[in-house]
């Protein structure tokens, strides 16, 4: 597209986006800018990527950029925001991937007539296998949102929602694989107990977990079709169910997703509370749900 980028931030998540930025084709590596605190970071995006780095200097870095990525964390956003204050202009686009900070913090600093993205990738980037929901305010166009498509395309999934849903898809996808991980760890350690070693029981394991996530996305079907093809009347599958039922896992893991929604709600409201601004409303953002596949 032979777009001109800026990325502040350059930690896992926009270092994953430098390389979304780069195979995408959105850019070509000498039209993107990086800036980071971290001189090892902005040596690192430097020799993997061949991007520009600009030290700390976020105003500079902006300057005459088609898109402006903010991958910084949520609590160093307000410092940024000032520094980058009446130094964005409205055609811009912006894409914001700090969690928990609502649109109407970026607005309340930046002005409503920047095109504000706001994003919420998961850690499965950093090998283009994530999920990333993102929903825009008001001055966004479907042009611009082609962009952000296509940029997130290129390291997973990506859906469009409104904003008011970003806080259960920080609890389902965001911190989502964490969950995966403990029932990984259990697995394995459940290999372990019946005498598998660590190396046999992990690769078995990862394996499984990949695969059977595989089988759902290919397949489409819904997850109690492919389970039921595994279920042996009076079999080891059926035993072993009838054990995690007895236990909730099921409803374990609804109530982990039901409990980060809430606390991903009152981390949002704290920060707008903070600085003295209305809640969000559940129509902020005018953009529908869709889903699309990475292309390859």
């Amino acid at each position: 597209m032979g777009l001109k980028i800026a990325v502040i931030g350059a930690g896992n998540i926009g270092g994953a986006l430098l390389g979304g930025i780069i195979k995408s084709h959105l850019a070509e590596p000498k039209d993107v800018v990086v800036t980071d605190a971290s001189d090892d970071r902005r040596r690192e995006a430097e020799e993997k990527w061949n991007v520009r780095t600009m030290g700390a200097d976020n105003r500079k870095a902006v300057a005459g950029r088609d898109l402006v990525i903010l991958a910084v964390k949520p609590h160093i956003v307000p410092a940024v925001l000032n520094e980058l204050r009446g130094a964005l202009r409205p055609k811009q686009i912006v894409i914001t991937v700090a969690a928990g900070v609502p649109i109407a913090l970026y607005e309340s600093v930046l002005g409503n007539r920047v095109s504000l993205f706001r994003a919420m990738p998961n850690i499965p980037v950093v090998v283009e296998e994530g999920a990333t929901a993102v929903a825009g305010n008001h001055a966004t166009t479907p042009e611009q949102r082609k962009v952000v498509e296509r940029l997130f395309g290129a390291l997973g999934c990506v859906v469009f929602v409104e904003e008011s849903q970003l806080d259960a898809v920080t609890a389902l996808s965001g911190s989502g694989p964490a969950y995966i991980y403990m029932v990984i760890e259990a697995l394995i350690d459940g290999g372990k107990k019946m005498g598998l070693s660590q190396e046999v029981a992990t690769r078995l394991t990862e394996q499984t977990v990949l695969g059977a996530a595989k089988l759902v996305r290919d397949t489409k079907l819904h997850p109690a079709i492919l389970r039921d093809e595994v279920v042996t009347p009076g079999g080891t599958t059926i035993a072993a169910m009838h054990e995690l039922e007895r236990h909730g896992l099921r409803a374990m893991l609804i109530s982990a997703v039901e409990t980060a929604t809430a606390r991903s709600k009152e981390i949002g409201a704290q920060l707008l509370a903070r600085y003295a601004l209305p809640a969000a409303s559940p129509k902020g953002s005018r953009k529908k749900p869709t889903a699309r596949k990475r292309s390859r």
